[in-house]
């Protein structure tokens, strides 16, 4: 994929317009879990989309950072997936969402180094399983159980010692650095260049002003495409998608975000 490439969510909502070819990007990203399930007529729908397209895909359910096992029949389905849609990335998030069961919700993993080395030795098995580098996002948290180590060095550690990439959401490090009180810049800039495979954003809800939630479904706000610019400046530019789930404006409108992100990148070539 072209470092100046820019992606959108593909959601339910959005399939005629990416049927017709009108959405304004290069790449569109999906869950794997919601089309796996299905045959027929709506993989037709998706193989379509295909030939307007090119698709990458971003995971909800692999729950890295948990302590059940890896769930092998779900990885056999993954691996199968991506490879009959030619999907050439495979990102998920640096999470756990699952405990004797599904959660059904994105947990932040303990920084600790017991953590560090738990999540690297899953990774490379997934990675080994899967036959290609998993890509793992930094996710928005609300409470941080027990760290020994901050988020930036718990997330190098895990980047370094796993050989695995990253997917930077620029939206979660401004919302996290305003609920937990740091320097959004200090920490992108903290970050490994080389390990960056692409990137989000998305909109926010400012709950008050000391706490911010990750909801995906406003436009996105000024401060973070300020911070998308500083990320190109320090790391380079990189793919970057984004994200709606729900709240949908006019096709229109969500052209002239995807817009935004082109202006931004091209300052950077």
């Amino acid at each position: 994929m072209k470092p100046n490439s820019i992606g959108l969510g593909l959601r339910n909502e959005l399939l005629d317009a990416a049927l017709a070819g009108d959405i304004d990007a290069d790449f569109l990203e999906l869950a794997p879990e919601n089309w796996i399930p299905f045959k027929g007529r709506r993989l037709e729908t998706l193989a379509k989309v295909a030939e307007n397209y090119r698709l990458t895909s971003h995971g909800l359910s692999l729950s890295i950072g948990s302590q059940d096992p890896l769930d092998y029949a779900f990885l056999k389905d993954v691996k199968q997936f991506v490879s009959q849609f030619n999907v050439e990335i495979y990102s998920e998030h640096l999470s756990y969402c699952s405990h004797k069961g599904q959660l059904y919700d994105l947990l932040p993993i303990p920084f600790t180094a017991d953590a560090v080395f738990h999540v690297i030795d899953r990774i490379k098995d997934v990675q080994h399983y899967l036959e290609r580098s998993l890509i793992l996002e930094n996710v928005s948290y609300y409470a941080s159980p027990a760290p020994e180590l901050s988020e930036l060095d718990f997330i190098c550690q895990v980047l370094k010692r796993s050989n695995c990439k990253l997917l930077l959401d620029v939206n979660n490090v401004f919302v996290n650095s305003v609920n937990h009180h740091y320097n959004p810049r200090d920490f992108i800039a903290g970050l490994p260049s080389e390990k960056i495979a692409y990137g989000h954003i998305a909109g926010h809800h400012e709950e008050f002003d000391d706490l911010y939630v990750d909801t995906h479904g406003a436009k996105v706000k000024d401060e973070v495409y300020e911070l998308l610019d500083y990320a190109y400046k320090c790391h380079g530019v990189y793919p970057t998608l984004l994200e709606r789930d729900f709240n949908f404006p006019a096709l229109s409108e969500l052209n002239g975000e995807l817009n935004q992100i082109r202006v931004i990148q091209k300052r950077h070539e």
